[in-house]
C-alpha cells in the first residue's frame, strides 16, 4: 500500500482490524450517529474536533480516548464517517498537522454496515 494512496477499501480495513495491533480507526461522525452503530475498535472524534484533539499531548489524548496518540508516522491512522465526505475533511486536517500515512475509509459506516450485516 503506497503512502500516496489516501483511501482504504472495506477489505483493506477489515484486514487491518483483524491483523494489525497499531491501527487507530477514528470515527468522525457526531455522537448521535455513533450511538446508532459503529465500527468495532473505532474511537469517536467529531470532524470539527479533529485538529484540536490530534494536537493534544500524548498523555491528554490517552486520558480522553483511552488509546495511545498516533505518532506522525503511524502506519495505520484511518478516518471514516457515514459516507466519506467528512472522513476526507478529517484526513486533510490530519495531513496538515503532519500525519504522513493517514487514510480515509471512503465507504464509511454505510458501506461497513451493509457488508457486515449481509
Amino acid at each position: 500500500m503506497g503512502s500516496t494512496d489516501s483511501t482504504i477499501s472495506y477489505s483493506e480495513l477489515k484486514a487491518l482490524l483483524e491483523n494489525s495491533s497499531d491501527l487507530l480507526l477514528v470515527d468522525v461522525r457526531s455522537q448521535a450517529e455513533v450511538d446508532r452503530g459503529k465500527i468495532p475498535g473505532s474511537i469517536n472524534i467529531p470532524v470539527e474536533c479533529v485538529e484540536k484533539d490530534l494536537s493534544l499531548d500524548p498523555d491528554a489524548f490517552k486520558a480522553k480516548f483511552g488509546v495511545q496518540k498516533p505518532a506522525l508516522d503511524a502506519p495505520h491512522l484511518v478516518f471514516h464517517c457515514q459516507m466519506g465526505r467528512r472522513g476526507a475533511v478529517a484526513l486533510e486536517k490530519a495531513c496538515a498537522l503532519g500525519f504522513k500515512n493517514a487514510q480515509n475509509y471512503a465507504g464509511g459506516y454505510r458501506e461497513w454496515s451493509e457488508k457486515e450485516h449481509n
